[in-house]
């Protein structure tokens, strides 16, 4: 079950006067201490629901009764998102790398300040040298759609992606960091603090499993970003500066997806985001169904390996019943 937790929350006060409702909201505060309001009126009606309402909230591990080995991954997590229900958590508030778990944040903020056939122009911010890094292969003064761009971000990884989409919504990638940030702590992402848009190891860059379930649960109200992460492969065209037309052609790098890894019975994976970088080691966030087609969202930080990685990803989702 969720164990609740008196934190800091927000909350919206929904005004009722006859038929007609007014919403109100209190700002986020993190230093808070109020954990409650309470309103004394002759002539409405105020409820007040807690930010965590319809949220999974844990405080401590979560691992008697469960059967799940999770001896060589750092952090997890599985957390049914009906029933507002941790099912299993280890060291979920530990402030780990994300690698391009990064990215699940990046989309989010594409989706909330972008418009899909917004074109972005590529600058010299995509040539990314740091060795290992994916990219999709985006040159300065390339243009292309931001939807065309989340798929390249959240389907592939691309690195460049990520800073294209960060200099198109925000300036630049550092104002984009803050925006990031900014927006973490709104849906209560307290444990997190982001540097880039891609995930790229920075001493300063970090979050939680917890941190990255409120980020992927807050994306999951955006259509095109469930319709993207479930995709195996995608083709498209874009140009370059001189109008030129280039191919995007790639695949999933989600196994789960791509028929590399069997997805447990009674399970079907609808997708997720995929991370690894050295200091990270492998990582995975996914959102997948039972067969009731209950939602559900599961993480797995720091598996030694990719090989590790999923079947430790696996162990977590057959304590789906």
């Amino acid at each position: 079950k969720c164990i609740n937790k008196i934190i800091p929350v927000l909350f919206v006060l929904i005004l009722l006067t006859g038929c007609k409702g007014k919403k109100i909201d209190i700002p986020y505060d993190i230093d808070t201490t109020t954990s409650a309001y309470s309103f004394d009126t002759s002539n409405v009606s105020i409820t007040a629901d807690s930010f965590a309402s319809s949220l999974c909230v844990v405080s401590s591990d979560i691992t008697d009764g469960t059967e799940v080995d999770m001896s060589q991954a750092t952090a997890a997590g599985l957390f049914d998102v009906s029933r507002c229900n941790t099912i299993y958590a280890k060291n979920v508030h530990k402030q780990m790398y994300p690698a391009s778990l990064t990215k699940v944040m990046t989309a989010l903020l594409a989706l909330k300040y972008g418009k899909l056939d917004d074109i972005l122009t590529a600058s010299d911010q995509v040539l990314i040298t740091e060795s290992g890094a994916q990219l999709v292969g985006f040159k300065p003064g390339d243009t292309m759609t931001l939807e065309q761009a989340l798929h390249g971000l959240l389907m592939y990884s691309g690195n460049d992606a990520g800073v294209v989409i960060a200099e198109h919504i925000s300036g630049s990638v550092e104002a984009f960091a803050d925006l990031m940030n900014q927006e973490a702590l709104k849906i209560g992402a307290t444990n997190t603090s982001f540097r880039n848009p891609h995930g790229l190891t920075d001493d300063k860059h970090y979050t939680t499993a917890y941190d990255l379930y409120l980020i992927f649960n807050e994306a999951m109200k955006y259509e095109k970003f469930k319709e993207i992460i479930h995709m195996q492969s995608y083709t498209s065209v874009y140009h370059d500066s001189e109008g030129n037309e280039k191919e995007l052609d790639f695949s999933s790098t989600n196994q789960y997806l791509t028929g590399t890894v069997d997805t447990p019975e009674n399970m079907t994976v609808i997708g997720g985001k995929t991370g690894t970088t050295n200091a990270a080691g492998a990582c995975l966030i996914l959102l997948s169904k039972d067969t009731a087609g209950e939602p559900f969202i599961s993480v797995v930080l720091q598996a030694d390996d990719r090989d590790i990685l999923y079947v430790e990803m696996s162990e977590l989702l057959q304590e789906i019943k």
